[in-house]
């Protein structure tokens, strides 16, 4: 037998994609709000790869795994140098 149940839609799995600034602001944000100097967080993250640099704060280290960071130096010298 079919389910003919109604399913309620809350538009939360949209999967909306968030660019690398909306990504890096909010990581900056979280961080921020939690009391970091955030630059030097997200600069150590960068180098190492560690995520325990960034805070679990606003789901902010799981955002921050979604961009390469390889992919992440390539667009800060890129916008750095106006390329």
């Amino acid at each position: 037998m079919e389910n003919r149940n109604t399913v309620v839609y809350d538009g939360s799995d949209r999967g909306e994609q968030k660019t690398t600034y909306d990504i890096l602001k909010a990581v900056y944000d979280a961080l921020d709000e939690k009391g970091y100097n955030a630059i030097d967080q997200m600069v150590g993250y960068i180098l190492s790869g560690d995520p325990s640099y960034i805070t679990g704060h606003n789901n902010a280290r799981n955002l921050i795994r979604h961009i390469e960071r390889d992919d992440l130096v390539e667009e800060l010298l890129k916008k750095y140098l106006d390329k």
